[in-house]
């Protein structure tokens, strides 16, 4: 009998299925690990950093009036 025909190439660009097996696996253990140490607490916890904030970006020290003056010059 014939081999069934398989319209889809191989991607060379593909991860190799363990190596993807195993970072997801390796992810999962250091959720649990984050979420015991954690456990009383109420926030749940996250794989990624938050975006930075407002409040974390500069500090300006000028005062109102140097920003005012610094707007018509």
């Amino acid at each position: 009998m014939a081999e069934k025909f398989d319209p889809a190439a191989h991607d060379k660009h593909a991860d190799n299925p363990r190596d993807a097996r195993a970072a997801d696996r390796e992810m999962h253990e250091k959720l649990d690990a984050g979420l015991e140490g954690s456990f009383p607490a109420s926030d749940p916890v996250s794989a990624a950093q938050p975006a930075p904030s407002k409040v974390d970006g500069k500090i300006d020290d000028e005062s109102l009036w140097e920003k005012l003056r610094a707007a018509f010059r």
